[in-house]
């Protein structure tokens, strides 16, 4: 009878996914490596520039954002490094600078040894002690906007919050 085909199609296209009760489970219980990145553009991360009193402050090398709150005495309102927040400070921790020309992700024509350096202090002082956040919109997405196939989160291996305290 043509009542049996019509139920068995209904539970092909269920096993197939083609139905979307089939497809929510998967969603839900996806593994945490897949979890939402945050994107962060430059207005947005200007937010995060130490000025207000009780809010996070953000700093982005390299495209990777990082809170740096837990480094008030460094990078808040009036402190040494404060010029660098904010925004993406890559070439100003590569020279060690603060010059705003410097307060830039932009790496063009930086010596072996910079970008030696901006290596290091990347994966030694800022993934060693400050949580990632999320990414600049520049490390996430091609210049017309479409997602950055190549981008992979990084990881934190060394993290330990326990520093600080």
């Amino acid at each position: 009878g043509g009542m049996a085909g019509g139920a068995a199609r209904v539970l092909l296209a269920a096993l197939l996914g083609a139905l979307p009760v089939a497809a929510q489970p998967e969603l839900r219980f996806r593994p945490p490596a897949e979890a939402p990145v945050r994107l962060f553009t430059e207005p947005e991360l200007a937010r995060y520039d130490g000025q207000q009193e009780g809010q996070p402050i953000y700093l982005a090398v390299k495209g990777v954002v990082f809170d740096v709150t837990s480094g008030k005495e460094f990078y808040g309102k009036g402190a040494p490094y404060n010029a660098l927040v904010g925004k993406d400070s890559t070439r100003g921790v590569a020279k060690m600078s603060l010059d705003p020309a410097d307060l830039t992700h932009d790496i063009t024509g930086l010596t072996e040894e910079e970008l030696k350096s901006l290596d290091d202090i990347f994966n030694n002082v800022y993934k060693a002690k400050y949580p990632i956040v999320g990414y600049t919109s520049r490390r996430i997405l091609n210049e017309d906007g479409s997602p950055n196939l190549d981008f992979k989160p990084e990881d934190q291996p060394h993290f330990n919050i326990r520093d600080e305290f």
